[in-house]
């Protein structure tokens, strides 16, 4: 089948790959852009963790967190502009909404918006947010937030890198009340956010990772493996050493610390622990990288693929 510019492009943008390889694996694929990635992949042209989307869009990511760290949320708002983004105005709107969602518990954006500000009841987060547009100049957007709550005893931590344009928060519990308040918690799960912040796993440990995606990854390393003439006791070896590779890619507990590469998120949890006399447990992060999932225009980019796939 005949393949366009775009597809080629969102593909080269996702994988990494060539531009004349990208066209010959679509066609390959009869345009299947999964399977198109897994062509490129076995091939080894291909990087595992790039995603598609990931185009930078303006604006701030924020955290707020609840004093005794039993609460935190995560919030996204974004302008057309980076000039607008580094605006006081914009940065005070969005640590508003941030610090109102901590304790007003919307469940989605929308309900956000019909929501009375917590700091002036007489009007909602949607004319707070026409308010602001008007003030600024720019067209802004609320667009996600996520809130975490301890069930017990534990804490949420935070980290905002490079001002706003990376943003994560951390759950994490352990059995005991008193060291859930100590002062090396809190900076434990902080840290731990930081980590993720710059190491961007997927999931906190393996039991989360889906069977489809891993048997996807096996049948990558076998392909390119059968490459090798081994034989197939052989190749199943190096799968296995290859999926821990990818467990320890993927997967907090098992990455490196990136402030102590010679320990791993899950040592580092064990001593943490061990010296406040508890067992903790990380639960679950969300990460939100500025603009994920947004695209600009790239019309540039479009005629430079177009050109020289010949379309």
């Amino acid at each position: 089948m005949a393949v366009t510019a775009a597809q080629i492009s969102e593909l080269r943008k996702s994988t990494g790959a060539g531009m004349l390889d990208c066209k010959k694996a679509l066609e390959e694929t009869n345009g299947d852009f999964e399977q198109a990635v897994d062509f490129l992949r076995k091939k080894g042209l291909a990087a595992a963790s790039k995603k598609a989307g990931r185009a930078a869009t303006e604006g701030m990511v924020a955290a707020a967190v609840a004093a005794d760290g039993s609460k935190g949320i995560l919030l996204e708002i974004n302008s057309e502009t980076d000039f607008v983004a580094k605006n006081d105005k914009f940065q005070s709107f969005v640590n508003n909404i941030a610090n109102h969602i901590l304790q007003a518990n919307p469940a989605s954006v929308d309900e956000l918006f019909a929501q009375p500000y917590c700091g002036d009841s007489s009007k909602t987060i949607q004319v707070m947010l026409n308010e602001a547009i008007s003030v600024i100049g720019e067209n802004m957007q609320i667009r996600r937030f996520s809130c975490f709550t301890v069930p017990g005893a534990g804490a949420i931590g935070s980290y905002i890198h490079a001002g706003g344009k990376i943003g994560v928060i951390v759950e994490a519990t352990c059995d005991n009340e008193t060291a859930a308040k100590d002062p090396a918690f809190a900076t434990f799960v902080k840290d731990v956010a930081m980590h993720a912040a710059a190491a961007s796993p997927l999931y906190v440990q393996r039991s989360e990772v889906d069977a489809d995606v891993l048997e996807r990854e096996k049948d990558i390393y076998r392909a390119k493996a059968r490459e090798t003439g081994k034989p197939e006791n052989i190749i199943e070896k190096i799968i296995d050493g290859q999926v821990n590779k990818f467990y320890a890619d993927i997967c907090l507990v098992e990455q490196q610390f990136v402030k102590d590469t010679d320990k791993t998120i899950q040592q580092l949890t064990s001593e943490t622990g061990k010296a406040l006399g508890t067992t903790i447990t990380i639960t679950r992060f969300t990460k939100y990288a500025l603009g994920e999932g947004l695209e600009k225009k790239e019309s540039d980019f479009a005629a430079e693929v177009a050109a020289a796939a010949g379309l």
